[in-house]
């Protein structure tokens, strides 16, 4: 259970200087949105789960709110800071960094920015890439285009080194976006820099197109990534209906949590069967995935199935190894389930047209939707906001529709998933319909 110690923001001392952005916040009443310092976001959201906890009201675990303080850390103006996007792609990418540029530009007069390129090994000066200048003009139409003007990577790099450099160019807040490991990886920089009793800060905001970072409401880019998945699904059904017993099998992102096959198979009800890492599935047998699908197809004339890359892979042999971010390998879940279909009609005898899609690149490198992209700016925004007031080892996020400072530590503790007895999977069995298990 998560306590009110676990919620705990570390700072890099008291604020002293007046912010530019008080003027915005004076007249704001502290009932409504008004950011204080004493003020708390509840960390759970009914009274059933505030009641459990048993102790009182001042003891709740309760979360920092984001947004401008009335005074910051670090000086307006005179601030210098540096910017990494690390891990694979994912559409919001460039928002994210044109909005702490603009943000920290026009609000706080900070000029001096600089992007660190091709991830972590950016900070690394044995790697020979140099740090470019990040000003409103360069970053002023960068969110038209997908993908990161920044460059990016996978793999940790040494903090030591990395601090090293971030005090040879005089960083003092350090704005990583990345995934889990990234934000692993920022943790253990401000560590390093808290070690060394240096004014450093460092501040995540996370990235993940699979949405399971928990407690931060949805990552950013996740709605325009379900939203392009869906319209695989869409040519996928296209192709199904217009062959005889045809099937349209398209592998989505999801190697832990299928958060995106779930939420594009809801868009437009064209999938009969979603198949995710969260929910076990049997190829074999009466009650079986291959049954199901034969008896669909019989009934309908075809299917659809939506399969999340990591879901089956107790059907297939272990892979061995990690890839460079120290992900377990998977086995191509798609592949092998294309191979049982195909085989399973024709030890039947029965003719079958089998269409295989996997659009994952196509998804993760297209510009932010326009939801995303104004929760991308709005993210930068708190990001700023918390940097200049001197958080660090935090990321930021939305939780219960509020921007809020969440401790890397406690994001980190485990991935958020799908919960198979919940009501988003619930939705996805009402929508296909599909048998409630496969086994």
């Amino acid at each position: 259970m998560v306590t009110l110690a676990d919620l705990q923001v570390r700072q890099l001392g008291e604020c002293r200087h007046e912010s530019p952005l008080a003027k915005y916040i004076a007249a704001r009443r502290t009932n409504d949105h008004y950011v204080d310092e004493s003020d708390r976001v509840l960390f759970d959201d009914t009274v059933h789960l505030v009641q459990d906890h048993g102790v009182p009201l001042t003891e709740l675990p309760t979360l920092e709110p984001g947004g401008p303080r009335r005074r910051v850390f670090f000086a307006p103006g005179s601030t210098k800071v540096g910017i990494v996007t690390c891990g694979g792609l994912c559409p919001g990418l460039n928002d994210v960094i044109r909005g702490l540029v603009m943000e920290l530009n026009t609000h706080y007069g900070v000029t001096d920015v600089v992007g660190f390129r091709n991830g972590y090994a950016g900070l690394v000066p044995a790697r020979g890439y140099e740090p470019i200048a990040l000003t409103t003009e360069r970053v002023a139409s960068i969110n038209m285009q997908g993908g990161t003007i920044l460059g990016t990577s996978r793999g940790a790099q040494d903090s030591e080194v990395m601090v090293d450099r971030l005090v040879e160019l005089g960083i003092d807040i350090l704005f990583v976006i990345g995934g889990d490991g990234s934000i692993r990886g920022a943790s253990k920089i401000a560590a390093v820099a808290r070690g060394r009793g240096l004014d450093l800060s460092v501040i995540g905001i996370p990235k993940t197109i699979d949405n399971d970072i928990p407690f931060i409401g949805q990552s950013f880019g996740f709605q325009t990534a379900f939203t392009v998945a869906a319209q695989s699904i869409a040519a996928a059904q296209v192709e199904a209906q217009s062959a005889v017993n045809g099937v349209g099998l398209v592998q989505l992102m999801g190697r832990h949590a299928g958060f995106i096959a779930c939420y594009a198979a809801l868009a437009n009800h064209h999938a009969d069967f979603v198949l995710i890492p969260e929910v076990p599935f049997a190829l074999d047998g009466e009650s079986g995935f291959l049954a199901a699908l034969q008896r669909r197809v019989a009934e309908r004339g075809s299917a659809v199935v939506v399969v999340a890359e990591g879901a089956g892979q107790d059907l297939m042999a272990d892979r061995a190894g990690t890839d460079a971010s120290g992900n377990r390998k998977l086995g191509d879940i798609g592949r092998y389930l294309e191979a049982a279909i195909v085989g399973h009609y024709r030890a039947l005898g029965r003719e079958l047209t089998l269409k295989y899609l996997k659009p994952s690149y196509s998804i993760r490198s297209v510009p932010a939707k326009a939801f995303d992209s104004v929760y991308c700016v709005r993210l930068a925004q708190a990001a700023a906001h918390a940097g200049m007031a001197g958080r660090t080892d935090m990321v930021v996020g939305r939780r219960h529709n509020r921007f809020v400072h969440v401790p890397i530590d406690i994001v980190v503790s485990h991935r958020n998933e799908v919960a198979p007895d919940g009501d988003l999977w619930l939705s996805v069995l009402e929508s296909t319909a599909q048998p409630p298990e496969m086994r």
